[in-house]
């Protein structure tokens, strides 16, 4: 393969995976790194009961599944997130499903937790983001650096020169602003991100686009795949195939290169 088409490829790979707000128009990207572990690494650390807690919030909270999501978040509660940790997660939910099913499931969340208090329970409050965010051009800079370091590769590509302003928006704001609060990290940012896509049909081309990013940021294939188990207990089967579908298509593209 010459060295031209390997650089048009990391391009295309780059640029889907930022471009997971928006309707996918290139060709299936590859991750910079294979996503691969070598045989002789130990074997792969399971989720924690925290980490498992997410997703399955998020999917229900993609659909406006109420019930589903407040049984979710009780769990989630239980299980270790913090009221910051789980607010923050529903935030973030609103640069992929939109601004209407964030503030539905806030406002959820806000009944959970009063229900739990009437109950004498009392959840831990966490921390709020404590690194100041940039404005202006470093803002920009910030997240465009964060955009690289997720994805593997500076993004660019044609629908970015076409809408000049989505790619603006994607760097300043969901990877400069949002993914800039120190209160969540980069792993529980990706676990929201797979649950939320997992529960919407017609984003495969995203979904795996964050596949790749969550095996950047350190979560193995046997962790996404976890998270598919995890989707599947909780009554969401539907989205518990799109995680491992997407996981291995991931995978065989890498094994194909």
């Amino acid at each position: 393969m010459s060295s031209t088409t390997a650089s048009e490829r990391m391009t295309r790979r780059a640029f889907v995976a930022a471009a997971s707000a928006v309707a996918a128009t290139v060709s299936k990207p590859a991750l910079s790194a294979t996503p691969q572990e070598p045989a002789t690494m130990p074997p792969p650390r399971a989720l924690s009961a925290r980490q498992q807690a997410i997703a399955p919030i998020t999917a229900a909270a993609a659909v406006g599944d109420m019930p589903r999501l407040g049984a979710a978040l009780a769990q989630g509660l239980d299980a270790g997130l913090t009221i910051s940790d789980t607010k923050e997660i529903l935030v973030q939910l609103y640069a992929y499903a939109g601004f209407p099913r964030s503030l539905n499931a806030l406002g959820e969340l806000m009944k959970v937790l009063e229900a739990r208090r009437q109950r004498g329970v009392q959840d831990a409050p966490g921390r709020e983001p404590v690194t100041p965010i940039p404005t202006g051009k470093a803002l920009l800079a910030l997240g465009t650096a964060n955009q690289t370091q997720l994805i593997g590769a500076p993004v660019r590509g044609p629908l970015f020169e076409f809408a000049p302003a989505i790619d603006e928006y994607l760097k300043t704001h969901l990877v400069g602003d949002i993914f800039a609060r120190d209160n969540l990290d980069w792993q529980s940012r990706e676990l929201a991100t797979v649950g939320m896509l997992a529960a919407m049909p017609g984003v495969e081309s995203q979904m795996q686009s964050h596949i790749r990013v969550s095996l950047n940021v350190g979560l193995s294939p046997e962790q996404l795949r976890e998270v598919a188990q995890v989707l599947a207990r909780g009554g969401q089967p539907d989205a518990a195939r799109r995680v491992h579908e997407a996981l291995d298509r991931v995978l065989a593209d890498a094994a194909e290169r």
